[in-house]
């Protein structure tokens, strides 16, 4: 890795690694890469391998845990942990896959499965943690951009899995059990607590800029060359090629810690959010108020130097004692919570359902994406599949960029994105439901934008409303909503009304509008629901974005 000059950012460094590490994140992606496989091996049924398709989503769905110990420990520990899960998880899948180790009990194989899943929730925890803590006031620019990445890995690994792998799933097995981990021991150094950047000038937001246009570009690469060799059958020589391609464009985020090596930033010319000549102490200054000045977000407020938090709790407590100050008060929305003053927020909760609304109702028809397709008659959904991944990552990039313009322009909170989008949906599932020719593509696309910038928008948000020192385990908290979604809306909902309209076909397979029909009017509904209360949720946090985006730039709120 390049040396870092003075004058340039650490930051950039950690998250031009953590690009790579969260399309690394996006291993419960292969899930259907190597299930037919794992079926015909170990001759499981199709009700055995919905189990283990629940175990896959659980995993990669609940991370409470590593949203604790990242508050505990350094990035880098929890790093370790989820390689370290996700080479015993998938370890154990390579030896039942490849017949190494003979009868393992499915027991075994649906918690290994659960736990190698589950490096994901302490990969991706770890990276969004870290880096909305470096750059506190670009915090939806930088969700963007990570969950961005996230939502294309899946693509990335179907393009290695086809090429590298030659399709064999007991190769991408063991390249999930050894290439994950591996990536993770190299890169974890990188991906660090830092100053955070205080400056916004356009060289940052170039840089930005930069990342964006950049995953932009491989968006379109990987959805572009997936189309030409399913259709094409392409030869051996040209798809490795579009394999170098491919892993160049990943590399493109690090040019920009290069490009400060090679001609760093003259710190004269650097300012305190635009203003010129600042000083290594930044300070903002409060609005309206030019001789009032409030630190700026350094490691002790963000939770990452749990020595100077501790000094700083007893000395209140102790200040208390003596009579000094009044009993701590609890926080303010904007300010630093904790999860359990979180938990007794409305604010909390509005969005929590909100964001479960448009999440759950999404991963059911991802869930079921392939009977979806074949109902309408596409028996070849891969193209369907891929057209829902890039549309999800194009969601995920732009709700960060869009919130963030709106955000710091006109105030507007960032959840109106989630109540326009949810409106989408409404209409979107009726769309399937109509099961009118010509419609299911293009629902398809519209599902897959809107489902991205929930999740975007989501981070961002709870990120601004209840701070950024708790924020793993309260990010963990809201992703809760996938899980449940799946097994309620998905599970049971779409299963059984699919499964009653095969019966009365007297078939297998369900063929019609009628199979998905009633399950689409339900999340219709449910969504209806949710950008109702969505409406609601922005209407009570206007003051505080006001008061957190006061002259267009993020103002960090003052410590209690």
């Amino acid at each position: 890795m390049v040396g870092l000059k003075s004058g340039t950012r650490p930051p950039w460094v950690g998250l031009g690694a953590s690009v790579w590490l969260q399309i690394a994140s996006g291993n419960g992606y292969n899930f259907p890469l190597y299930s037919h496989s794992l079926k015909s091996v170990m001759g499981f049924n199709q009700h055995q391998i919905t189990i283990l398709g629940v175990a896959n989503d659980i995993g990669e769905s609940v991370g409470l845990l590593p949203g604790i110990v990242c508050n505990k420990f350094p990035p880098w520990v929890v790093l370790f942990i989820g390689a370290l899960a996700c080479f015993l998880g998938y370890g154990v899948l390579w030896l039942a896959l490849t017949r190494t180790v003979q009868s393992l009990p499915y027991w075994l194989l649906w918690l290994a499965l659960c736990v190698a899943t589950n490096s994901s929730t302490w990969l991706s925890t770890a990276l969004i943690v870290t880096n909305m803590r470096n750059f506190p006031i670009n915090r939806g620019t930088v969700a963007g951009i990570l969950k961005g990445y996230a939502g294309v890995s899946g693509a990335v690994y179907t393009e290695i899995y086809s090429i590298a792998l030659r399709n064999s799933s007991s190769k991408l097995l063991m390249f999930l059990a050894l290439g994950v981990p591996t990536l993770c021991f190299i890169m974890m150094y990188f991906v660090r607590p830092c100053t955070p950047a205080s400056v916004e000038n356009s060289a940052e937001h170039g840089h930005f800029l930069f990342i964006q246009a950049t995953s932009v570009v491989l968006g379109v690469f990987l959805l572009t060359t997936t189309v030409l060799d399913h259709v094409l059958s392409l030869s051996a020589p040209i798809s490795y090629t579009f394999l170098v391609v491919m892993v160049l464009l990943l590399m493109a985020p690090l040019a920009i810690p290069v490009k400060m090596t090679l001609y760093p930033m003259n710190p004269n010319r650097s300012g305190i959010l635009g203003q010129p000549g600042g000083s290594s102490d930044h300070l903002i200054q409060g609005e309206g108020n030019a001789d009032k000045t409030e630190p700026l977000l350094t490691p002790s407020n963000l939770g990452s130097f749990n020595e100077i938090d501790d000094a700083s709790d007893l000395d209140m407590l102790l200040a208390e004692g003596e009579g000094a100050v009044k009993k701590k008060r609890r926080p303010k929305r904007g300010e630093d919570f904790k999860i359990s003053e979180a938990l007794i927020k409305a604010d909390f909760w509005l969005l929590f359902f909100v964001y479960f609304a448009g999440i759950a109702t999404g991963v059911t028809v991802l869930n079921n994406m392939a009977q979806i397709g074949i109902a309408q008659g596409v028996h070849d959904t891969t193209i369907l599949l891929c057209l829902f991944s890039f549309c999800n990552f194009v969601g995920r990039l732009g709700g960060g960029v869009v919130s963030e313009h709106f955000v710091r322009s006109k105030t507007i909170p960032r959840t109106i994105w989630m109540t326009f989008t949810q409106v989408i949906m409404v209409i979107t599932y009726l769309m399937f439901a109509s099961g009118f020719n010509g419609t299911l593509y293009a629902a398809t696309s519209l599902l897959g934008i809107c489902y991205g910038v929930q999740i975007s928008v989501m981070v961002s948000t709870a990120s601004e409303l209840f701070g950024l020192k708790h924020f793993g385990i309260i990010y963990n908290f809201m992703s809760i909503g996938n899980p449940i979604g799946a097994f309620l809306l998905s599970g049971l909902l779409a299963g059984y009304v699919y499964d009653n309209e095969a019966a009365k076909q007297s078939s297998v397979s369900c063929l019609g509008p009628d199979c998905f029909r009633l399950t689409f009017l339900v999340l219709a509904g449910v969504c209806g629901i949710g950008s109702i209360l969505s409406v609601v949720l922005t209407i009570r946090i206007k003051p505080v974005y006001r008061v957190l985006y006061a002259g267009g730039s993020f103002r960090l709120p003052s410590s209690h």
